[in-house]
């Protein structure tokens, strides 16, 4: 008999949690996971899926137009954001009740509480103290606001999902995933945005091409794009519109709104959960410090997903958990993940799908790359006069040929890129996709008919 409650103690519902308890408890495990808000996490109730449910609203705008030069008459098409949101909550509703049933037909406790650690082998939910052989944190990641006057009237994505009036107009202050989507969002939806970064281009950690060239393609929809800006202050009028205080380089100007959405960044959800007392090591902006494994500086308490602040995706956080469940219950050798060559994607408007090295990454790692672009008009935008051009993009290890790096800007893009990733997971070469046959006539075609290259590195001079 054992000492402890419970096998595995999980500490939060997400796609990593959820993934980890299912599978712990499939070996054999008792297993218990504890949510205080609603069992789905991040991706499921407040991110990716809403999200893309919002974006796949926001295209209809365009789509209309662009029916005309197909030959389609429409009357004119009206939007309502309630009916929108009433929508997507529903279909949140549905999953969240999914994965409350995959937790209970696979037998694993589920204590709608919040949890903290009490020690490497204990935590205290309520008043009760529960014991357990392992602890895993799946917590997740939490928006970040920065302290400035006026921020209590700001938003982020979290509260956009559940906006009961739609802002006509709309600041979003951010340059990363998130900052792009929604203002691709709102934009399509009828808002005028104007988005606002403090660096010199959007989407820093991505290709240098894929960043110019969306930053392009947004700004020909309408949106506003203000560079090395910041906002410093925001004030709430007598009328209940906000007016935002936006800091350039060259000058400061005030930007009347109805909303300010802030998308800086995530940190990782670890605050008052007792991980320092108990001995767990955190970096630098919350997240907890482990191994290959998932296992943390105390040896009986491991974590997966945003929580461990890596790469924070939904696909990541689940075969992490998958991982750390395999490894302490599977009965063979521990399982790690390789966190190489994750495909991604952007679902702004038009979307990216990237994945491997940057240009700029593969010459600091191969000293030599070849350069394989392309920037085209889809054939979609003939008929309906749409003035979007679509980008791809080879990164090719100059000495091996094998193609480290692949990145498009361009309708289905992330789509595409989910089968590439697959060859460059395999280290496929330049001559491999050359041997390709593509498919005519599609965007995808360009991947294996490139040829035309650039060397950069050492000897590109």
């Amino acid at each position: 008999m054992s000492q402890f409650d419970y096998d595995l103690f999980v500490i939060g519902a997400g796609s990593g949690g959820v993934r980890a308890s299912r599978v712990a408890a499939a070996f054999g495990a008792r297993v218990a996971v504890a949510e205080h808000y609603r069992v789905g996490g991040t991706c499921v109730i407040r991110g990716c899926v809403p999200k893309k449910l919002l974006v796949y609203a926001s295209h209809f705008h365009e789509d209309f137009e662009d029916a005309a030069g197909y030959g389609w008459t429409l009357t004119e098409p009206s939007f309502s954001w309630p009916l929108l949101i009433a929508s997507k909550n529903k279909e949140i509703g549905r999953l969240e009740g999914i994965y409350a049933k995959l937790l209970d037909g696979s037998k694993v406790t589920v204590l709608r509480e919040r949890a903290v650690i009490a020690d490497a082998h204990a935590v205290m939910v309520g008043t009760r103290r529960i014991t357990a052989e392992n602890i895993l944190i799946a917590t997740g990641g939490w928006p970040f606001l920065p302290n400035i006057p006026g921020i209590e009237h700001c938003m982020t994505s979290n509260e956009a999902f559940e906006l009961a009036v739609q802002p006509r107009r709309i600041v979003v202050v951010g340059g990363g995933y998130i900052a792009v989507e929604f203002a691709g969002i709102f934009k399509g939806l009828g808002s005028e945005v104007t988005l606002s970064y403090r660096r010199d281009q959007i989407l820093r950690g991505f290709d240098n091409d894929v960043r110019h060239h969306l930053s392009q393609e947004i700004r020909k929809k309408g949106i506003l794009i203000e560079l090395e800006s910041s906002i410093r202050a925001v004030e709430k009028m007598p009328d209940g519109t906000l007016r935002a205080k936006l800091e350039r380089v060259q000058d400061e100007r005030l930007i009347d709104c109805d909303a300010v959405m802030y998308a800086t960044g995530r940190l990782p959800a670890t605050k008052n959960l007792g991980l320092e007392a108990a001995g767990v090591k955190l970096d630098g902006e919350g997240g907890v410090i482990v191994d290959e494994y998932g296992r943390s500086s105390v040896p009986s308490i491991f974590a997966v997903g945003d929580v461990t602040n890596r790469i924070a995706l939904t696909p990541v956080a689940i075969r992490e958990g998958q991982a750390v469940a395999t490894t302490l219950f599977g009965g063979g050798a521990p399982v790690s993940v390789d966190h190489r060559d994750v495909p991604s994607a952007v679902f702004s408007q038009p979307p990216i799908g990237t994945v491997g090295l940057t240009e700029t990454e593969a010459v600091e790692i191969c000293g030599e790359a070849e350069i394989y672009k392309t920037d085209f008009r889809p054939m979609k935008a003939t008929l309906s006069g749409r003035d979007e051009r679509t980008m791809m993009k080879l990164v090719v290890d100059a000495k091996s040929q094998r193609v480290l790096g692949v990145h498009m800007v361009g309708g289905d893009a992330p789509e595409i890129i989910q089968g590439i990733g697959v060859a460059v997971k395999a280290g496929l070469t330049k001559q491999q996709f050359d041997a390709t046959v593509g498919i005519h006539p599609t965007a995808a075609e360009e991947l294996v008919t490139m040829r035309e290259k650039r060397l950069v590195g050492r000897s590109a001079g």
